[in-house]
């Protein structure tokens, strides 16, 4: 596999003049070896498989399929360019699970632990320019203290009924990449809050930083930045912009920065890429750039079939984007993982948001608690730089924290380190501390709720947005539904933005889109609610909660688009909705509702609401339309602002049973809102099978 096969792995911190491919077969052998020695000295005939990297030795795609093994030793040989001169050879790995051991010609050249990136020097290690490479890789089946996230563990987490198929071994891209002895270490860009500079802060590591020469450039512009290094290689200055032109999802313009340091080692040329944003609380709202954010995502795990936790290719990331996009969403929670860099630089070119979270542990020690504040580390120190990811989130529904969080004063003083701890690394974002319940110390309050009763949903949802004493519903067990607080007091909740981190219910894919529809319907309800995550994208193994397949492709959800539910503008319609199939159950065929507008765009919106019968379930249908108003009611509203209610009167058509009543709303000439309700005659309600789901879904 050469280059051109797959992108370079660092978009954001780009060395790619001059970099090797090392994606492709190595030889494997499963552990464990009785001594390193002998796996360094081992022949051919010692390393009998072969392996594709970077895919984990679990999956299809690696060609190898060893499920819960504990050691695996990969090996290839690596020939270093002659172009690369006397520079020192940098040998890269994104990401490695659970335990990397590195040697080059027999020497350890390192020794890492953890989901973040790590890199190794191997210029001493070398023959000349050429090096037989070896990787030790230790992963414990037990994953319930490590930093292992969704992957499932023997024994089992407590979560294990959502857990899916480890990712073991090299799981992300290998490459090699010269730079000089003294080299820039770290870059990273801070919007400043008038929005028309950068504060960069650098580091700079190796034996010649002192007087060193930082230069920055901006690509494209006249804008240009010079810093002296001293002794202690860190450094801090304002860089001022000219024209400047903030990032944003309407606008994704991204700065690209053309930095050289120069010193007696000679030069190192790196292309950093961001954003000028900025993301901030203020007055219980989530903003951006000064203007209120709504936030409507989707939960996305990064799992793929064949492939575990690695992507199949670049574009396999990129599609991901494209259908969340396309159903709607302008943010993607990627949930407990770090995420390939190439996925988030194509966010950040996209100008899709992103609620980071980092891996989580599954039972609480101290050492667990160490192996999750490393992983936080790593995510920040790699990703700061990307104006997509707005949101840092922590720790996840209490895993890691045994579920007592409420009650331990001891656990809650363990989420307040570690948001000190982001907060110390990035304060210009905000955190979330504990995602679902039981909040202690955080900059944004959200509650994860499953119910597929949608009165019972309404009722709730209206306490959870409202009631800073709430208590969230949570199905820890099956068939067993415990009260988490929302917070363990009230006065974490005040003066907070309010946020839905996860919901969805119903067990058919008919029964998710039916769902979709009436639950976000319902939030949008809430003036005061700063926006939504749905659960899920796509299916994953055994959990089929998903918009569309875990390949992706699409599903039956009888014509209910997610891209409506999930617009910026949607019609709101007053009434409790039946079951999946009928919305509404008539006698005589008449039907009367009341319906408003949630407008979620800038200034005033108005415009008249007009409606077309079409067959049951099915599409909105071309030619004249079976029903318009003799005079078509207009709608309104204000920007966050729930508009006043209208009442619709109608009836099926004469001689229908059944029929989707499409309705949407048309302002200027352009449909801006749709939404359809799906209506059943009594005769005709019983000809019609099935219930909707009330059985417990997945969190």
């Amino acid at each position: 596999m050469n280059n051109s096969d797959r992108s370079y792995p660092r978009p954001d911190f780009d060395r790619s003049a001059r970099w090797q491919n090392l994606d492709g077969t190595w030889q494997f052998a499963r552990g464990p070896a009785e001594h390193v020695e002998k796996a360094m000295l081992a022949a051919d005939s010692e390393y009998p498989e072969r392996i594709l990297v970077p895919f984990p030795w679990e999956s299809q795609r690696s060609g190898v399929e060893a499920n819960w093994l504990e050691q695996g030793w990969y090996r290839r040989t690596i020939e270093v360019p002659e172009d690369w001169g006397t520079q020192r050879t940098i040998l890269h790995f994104g990401g490695v699970h659970y335990r990397a051991r590195v040697f080059v010609n027999g020497w350890l050249v390192g020794d890492h632990v953890g989901a973040g990136p790590f890199e190794c020097d191997i210029a001493s290690s070398l023959r000349g320019r050429s090096g037989d490479l070896v990787v030790a890789v230790d992963a414990p089946v037990d994953k319930r203290a490590i930093a292992h996230g969704k992957q499932r563990s023997i024994p089992a987490d407590d979560y294990d009924g959502c857990a899916f198929q480890p990712s073991s071994g090299i799981w992300q891209p290998v490459w090699l990449e010269p730079r000089p002895a003294t080299f820039l270490r770290s870059l990273r860009f801070e919007s400043t809050p008038t929005l028309d500079a950068f504060i960069v802060r650098a580091t700079v590591e190796g034996p010649s930083r002192s007087g060193s020469r930082l230069r920055l450039l901006i690509r494209g512009g006249e804008e240009e930045l010079e810093i002296e290094m001293d002794s202690s290689g860190l450094a801090e200055a304002r860089f001022a912009l000219s024209r400047p032109r903030p990032w944003s999802p309407e606008d994704p313009y991204l700065y690209v920065v053309d930095t050289t340091l120069m010193s007696q080692d000679g030069s190192d040329e790196v292309s950093v890429s961001t954003g000028l944003r900025r993301i901030e609380i203020a007055d219980d709202e989530i903003r951006l750039n000064g203007r209120r954010l709504y936030l409507r995502g989707v939960l996305d795990q990064g799992y793929w079939p064949d492939c575990g936790l690695s992507a199949p290719s670049p574009e396999a990331l990129r599609r991901d984007l494209e259908l969340a996009r396309a159903s709607g969403y302008n943010l993607v929670r990627k949930h407990l993982k770090l995420e390939d860099p190439r996925w988030l630089h194509l966010a950040d070119t996209m100008g899709m948001l992103v609620w980071e979270e980092p891996p989580s542990t599954s039972r609480y020690s101290v050492a667990s608690v160490a192996a999750f504040h490393q992983d936080v580390e790593a995510m920040v120190a790699r990703d700061a730089n990307h104006p997509s990811t707005i949101l840092w989130g922590l720790f996840n529904e209490e895993w890691g924290l045994d579920w007592k969080v409420a009650e331990d004063p001891v656990l809650q003083q363990v989420v307040r380190e570690t948001v000190a701890l982001v907060r110390s690394l990035d304060p210009s974002r905000p955190a979330i501390d504990n995602s679902g319940w039981s909040h202690v110390d955080t900059d944004v309050v959200d509650w994860h709720y499953y119910e597929p009763d949608l009165a019972t949903w309404a009722k709730n949802l209206s306490a959870l947005v409202q009631d800073d004493s709430a208590e969230v519903p949570v199905c820890l067990h099956p068939h067993a539904i415990e009260m988490k607080p929302l917070a363990v007091s009230p006065r974490v909740v005040r003066g907070r933005p309010n946020l839905n981190g996860e919901y969805g219910a119903g067990l058919t894919s008919v029964e998710r889109g039916w769902y979709l529809k009436w639950q976000t319907q319902e939030l949008r309800r809430y003036d005061r609610l700063s926006g939504y995550v749905y659960t899920e994208l796509y299916d994953i193994e055994h959990e089929f909660a998903g918009l569309y397949r875990f390949d992706r492709e699409s599903k039956d959800l009888a014509n209910l688009e997610p891209c409506q539910a999930n617009a910026e503008n949607v019609l709101v319609l007053g009434l409790l909705p039946e079951q999946p199939g009928v919305d509404v159950q008539t006698n005589g065929g008449l039907i009367s509702f009341e319906v408003r507008l949630s407008h979620h765009g800038t200034g005033h919106l108005s415009g008249l609401l007009l409606g077309q019968w079409g067959p049951h379930l099915g599409p909105l249908p071309m030619g004249p339309r079976a029903y318009e108003p003799s005079r078509s009611p207009e709608l309104q509203a204000e920007p966050f602002i729930l508009g006043p209610p209208v009442l619709v009167r109608t009836q099926l058509p004469s001689g229908w049973s059944a029929g989707r009543l499409h309705l949407w709303l048309e302002s200027e000439g352009t449909r801006v809102a749709r939404t359809s309700l799906d209506v059943v005659s009594s005769e005709g309600a019983n000809a019609i099978s099935g219930s909707s789901s009330r059985g417990p879904t997945v969190s």
